[in-house]
């Protein structure tokens, strides 16, 4: 086997384990446990903690002391027997602590798995991989079952023993003279001080908060239509995950776009973009139901999800590309995906459950509430943008423009 097939079998587990749980925990744990939207925010605000805190600490184990490829294998070995353990938990609290060891181990695997495998066209087989275990776990009607953390252990354990086959990385010790501002990618912060940057950051946090809604609340939201005898049967309500698979397709077709729309009419406009986009998606999800119309509404809601992710998240990390030195460009790459992944993340997480568990009444969510709630705070981002984040677009330095993230 070539080994630009192993690393796209690599990429593939990699986010095969990912896919397993993160849409469909929620579901889980609302429906067969009984966990309150707050239980359920405060469980998934454990990726924005693990996010702040890990990569950085891992990324430097591996610059100085121990291999990339083998403090991989270590940490998916670790996630393994937390997501075994998690399986077996039924106490919101154990969870979150349970959650929050898998999530403080798997976060540096995403970075350490692009230090061993740096290929671009490889990491497309981990989003056939990500919508390959939605569709698994749908299929067969385990979303509402514990054996999505089984099969998401299984295969992690697959992927540590499977790691030791990949290309060794050395420690790079020329990495220990740096002082720890550097190591730990302190030096980003120095950005902070240009207006323009610190308004990015910013919403960059608050737009990371709206990804972390929509993981957490979208699959539960499908499910609940089930408690709607004419939706019992429906698509919709057996296969959520297969619709919201939908989501992952599109964000192929919608980053083929961002070369041009960066290229013609720069970072502010495509950020403004992809917040309209956002607050189409959840829109559409207020108004969307299994009926036929209401099918067509929640599938733009899926296609319109492929822009407002993309539209951010993939040109936010080239706009920090164009726009930093050489010298802190990778701490400012780590500082953004904090700031999305870690701070967004948490602060999504524990808010969006308050926003859920006070449109509850009696066991019952007004769905159409919650999503209007999150379509306003969405608009609201991109009028304030609008006025705030004051950007000159250059078009000579798109130029050489190309989508390797």
């Amino acid at each position: 086997m070539g080994i630009k097939t192993r690393l796209r079998f690599m990429s593939f587990l990699q986010y095969f384990i990912w896919g397993s749980w993160l849409i469909t925990l929620g579901s889980y744990m609302i429906n067969t446990l009984d966990f309150s939207g707050v239980e359920v925010g405060i469980v998934y605000s454990s990726k924005g903690i693990a996010a702040v805190i890990m990569p950085t600490l891992m990324g430097i184990v591996a610059d100085k002391w121990i291999k990339a490829n083998y403090l991989y294998t270590a940490c998916h070995l670790i996630c393994a027997g937390a997501l075994f353990y998690a399986a077996t938990v039924s106490d919101p609290t154990v969870m979150f602590w349970v959650m929050l060891v898998n999530a403080m181990f798997f976060m540096p695997t995403l970075a350490l798995s692009n230090t061993v495998s740096n290929f671009p066209p490889i990491r497309v087989f981990g989003t056939v991989g990500f919508i390959i275990a939605m569709w698994t776990i749908s299929f067969a009607g385990l979303e509402l079952s514990n054996v999505q953390l089984y099969i998401a252990a299984g295969a992690s354990l697959l992927l540590s023993l499977y790691s030791l086959t990949m290309p060794a990385i050395p420690t790079a010790n020329k990495k220990k003279k740096q002082g720890w501002v550097n190591m730990l990618g302190l030096n980003a912060f120095v950005l902070f001080k240009k207006p323009k940057m610190a308004v990015f950051f910013l919403f960059a946090m608050l737009l990371g908060a709206v990804l972390q809604i929509t993981n957490t609340f979208g699959n539960p939201f499908l499910h609940d239509f089930g408690l709607n005898p004419a939706f019992a049967d429906s698509l919709a309500v057996k296969y959520p995950s297969i619709l919201l698979s939908v989501s992952q397709m599109a964000e192929v077709v919608f980053i083929l776009a961002i070369p041009f729309f960066l290229k013609r009419y720069g970072i502010k406009t495509v950020m403004l973009v992809s917040m309209v986009a956002w607050t189409l998606r959840f829109g559409l999800f207020a108004f969307g139901d299994p009926s036929p119309l209401g099918t067509v509404l929640l599938l733009l809601s899926m296609i319109v999800y492929g822009c407002a992710f993309d539209f951010f998240n993939i040109s936010g990390a080239i706009f920090v590309e164009q726009e930093v030195s050489k010298d802190i460009r990778a701490s400012t790459q780590g500082l953004f995906m904090t700031m999305v992944n870690g701070v967004g993340a948490y602060v999504g997480a524990i808010l969006s459950g308050m926003v859920v568990d006070y449109y509850t009444i009696d066991g019952v969510k007004d769905w159409q509430t919650i999503w209007l709630i999150f379509a306003a705070y969405t608009l609201i981002l991109a009028i304030v943008f609008q006025f705030t984040f004051h950007y000159k677009h250059e078009p000579e330095k798109m130029k050489d423009l190309e989508i390797t993230h």
